[in-house]
């Protein structure tokens, strides 16, 4: 079982994209890379997530590659919607650590994307997570976690927004310059 539980590869796939094209096995490797390898995604999903993309409006083509790869871009909505992802701190109900986490280390990579709001917005999440009044019976207890696992991320976000600040310039990053050779071929060449 993977410790980084799921990791929205949609909304991820979108973030990563705002840095420029990218063909399917680029982004899986970026991706995973990203993520600190917190959680293994199957190339095949992130194919299956980029053709519904494409059939959403979110992404279009850019072309392909110099041997035939076809590469991905987002389009305005695309983009809108990889915005409000990155800063947001919504999760479905017992995500939120995972989210909390792997959101964080996606917009730490990025170069256009101020980590540091992103890291202030969270926190003022957990804040308000950790003034929750205790109950009686299985409503305290289920209080006193989420008491717990705010306090956590609280901690972790302070050490975060501590090591960004610190060094900047060793988080966010251009595409890998090490280019994987696989990846899709476009339908006409696989015929």
């Amino acid at each position: 079982m993977s410790v980084g539980g799921t990791v929205s590869v949609r909304s991820s796939l979108l973030a990563i994209l705002t840095m420029g094209p990218a063909y399917g096995f680029q982004l899986h490797g970026e991706l995973q890379s990203r993520t600190a390898s917190r959680r293994n995604v199957n190339v095949g999903q992130i194919y299956g997530t980029l053709d519904r993309l494409v059939r959403q409006g979110a992404v279009e083509s850019a072309g392909t590659t110099e041997d035939a790869l076809p590469l991905y871009r987002l389009t305005g909505d695309g983009r809108d919607e990889a915005q409000a992802w990155l800063h947001s701190t919504e999760s479905a109900p017992g995500e939120e650590w995972s989210d909390l986490v792997n959101r964080v280390l996606i917009a730490s990579s990025l170069p256009a994307v101020d980590a540091l709001a992103v890291v202030a917005a969270y926190r003022e999440r957990w804040r308000a997570a950790v003034g929750d009044e205790p109950r009686s019976g299985q409503e305290r207890l289920a209080a006193l976690a989420d008491h717990s696992l705010a306090s956590a991320a609280l901690a972790w976000l302070v050490e975060a927004e501590a090591a960004l600040a610190a060094d900047p310039d060793s988080f966010a990053r251009d595409f890998s310059a090490e280019r994987p050779r696989r990846g899709r071929r476009p339908a006409a060449a696989a015929a």
